[in-house]
């Protein structure tokens, strides 16, 4: 039950975002300090659990006390039980038991193997971020790209001898191109009607920014795996039946098509037990087993992110989320520091709340407001918007696309974002944009 709110609440300012700060310090600092140090699992040393939990009590008790503490709970518990956050649980549960589950019948080994022989190595991970660019942009959504291609762009990655974590990466950024790109994504769609801008539009100004980027994001990603590949590491592809691989296409064909990707991993899971059975590769408790194997690998991502997400409604309730918008309005003096701090506004939100449609929402109307007192093209900030709140979210390390990343291929944070060349290329163009006036037509 949402709990019953004071007309006059108390607002922190930048204070209220001190557990987000506390979290980050714990967990990416540590992680950063024992990564220097040398030391072994250095994320591993400050636990995110323990680092979070400890921001929460912190949010809990040092802040409202007009509130009991058991109606800052309710706070939190409402934030953390809302229907985005169960969706993304349900979603990543069914990831994982359909990737265990399509594993246990020799899919992934038939992916490995499949891709190991028909694409040279120093290709395969250009081929995820392009493959991951297209399916995002065909179904709009960054969760269902980054759900289906990460655990076979690691799978790929490791049989192929390259880093897991540059293919885990490349999955990232490609999910996150068609996020910001596809004119059926929430983000574009709520980007644009924040600030009346036309789809078409927009479209067409972000290509000509996100084009450029990816493809030098490409031509990086095949230079660095001529670098890295280590041909002893190289595995000759054993013989395979392309039928179990099978599940994996038919999600990709399912989900390019537009159905909802729960049904999609859903149907994919159970043509994983069909064929398993046809096949005599796996009976059905096999595969029963296999499947409850791989939801519980994502309980933990489950839960991480319902707490992320209370957390984050305790810092709205006092108002973080607030004062982020009224600091960004009182720093612009002119039309390009206007574009800046409208882009630093959407990515402070969006890294916070882990929810660019949420950020590009919260930012619209002022966005909106400041564009036509400067003159600024509601198409350039509707793409302004759309771009920097999908950005931060390559490279933060508590996004779902991280965490899965860090799940399958055992590796840590900085072994991602170190090959984050899309979102450090696409914010160099975008900046561009901004500075010389590309693109630029006059708000009417």
């Amino acid at each position: 039950m949402e709990p019953n709110k004071t007309e006059s609440k108390k607002s922190y300012g930048w204070k209220a975002l001190i557990p987000v700060l506390i979290f980050l310090g714990l967990y990416l600092g540590c992680g950063i300090a024992f990564t220097i140090a040398g030391a072994d699992s250095p994320f591993g040393k400050m636990p995110r659990y323990v680092a979070v939990v400890i921001a929460i009590l912190i949010a809990l008790v040092c802040y409202r006390r007009d509130l009991k503490f058991s109606e800052k709970v309710d706070l939190y518990c409402h934030g953390a039980g809302s229907s985005g956050v169960m969706l993304l649980g349900i979603i990543v549960l069914m990831a994982g038991g359909f990737a265990n589950s399509t594993a246990a019948i020799g899919g992934k080994d038939a992916m490995v193997n499949m891709g190991v022989s028909l694409i040279p190595t120093q290709f395969l991970i250009p081929g995820i971020f392009l493959i991951c660019c297209i399916i995002s942009t065909c179904i709009g959504t960054s969760m269902g790209t980054q759900v289906t291609m990460i655990p076979i762009a690691i799978a790929l990655a490791q049989g192929a001898g390259l880093n897991p974590g540059m293919a885990g990466a490349a999955a990232i950024a490609g999910a996150y191109f068609g996020d910001n790109l596809s004119m059926i994504s929430d983000t574009t769609i709520i980007a644009c009607k924040g600030v009346d801008a036309e789809m078409k539009d927009k479209f067409l100004m972000n290509t000509k920014i996100a084009i450029p980027a990816a493809v030098l994001s490409m031509i990086l990603y095949a230079v660095m795996s001529m670098q890295t590949v280590q041909p002893e590491a190289v595995s000759a592809a054993a013989d395979y039946n392309p039928l179990t691989a099978l599940p994996y296409l038919a999600v990709l064909v399912l989900a390019v098509a537009g159905l909802d990707v729960i049904l999609v991993l859903a149907i994919g899971a159970a043509l994983s037990c069909v064929l398993g059975l046809i096949l005599g590769t796996a009976s059905f408790f096999d595969w029963a087993m296999a499947v409850g194997a791989g939801m519980e690998d994502m309980f933990w991502l489950s839960v991480f992110s319902m707490l992320v997400s209370g957390m984050m409604a305790l810092v709205r309730e006092y108002g973080g989320i607030d004062w982020l918008v009224n600091t960004a309005s009182q720093h612009m003096k002119s039309k390009k520091s206007c574009q800046y701090v409208i882009s630093l506004l959407v990515m402070a939100i969006s890294g916070t709340t882990l929810n660019n449609p949420v950020a590009c929402l919260i930012s619209s109307p002022i966005a909106k407001e400041l564009g036509q007192k400067y003159e600024i093209s509601s198409t350039k900030l509707a793409t302004l918007m759309s771009i920097f709140s999908c950005v931060i979210l390559m490279v933060v390390p508590h996004d779902s696309g991280c965490l899965l990343v860090q799940q399958y291929a055992g590796c840590s944070y900085l072994d991602i974002v170190r090959y984050a060349f899309y979102p450090l290329l696409l914010t160099l163009f975008t900046c561009a944009a901004i500075q010389f006036n590309l693109f630029e037509k006059k708000s009417k």
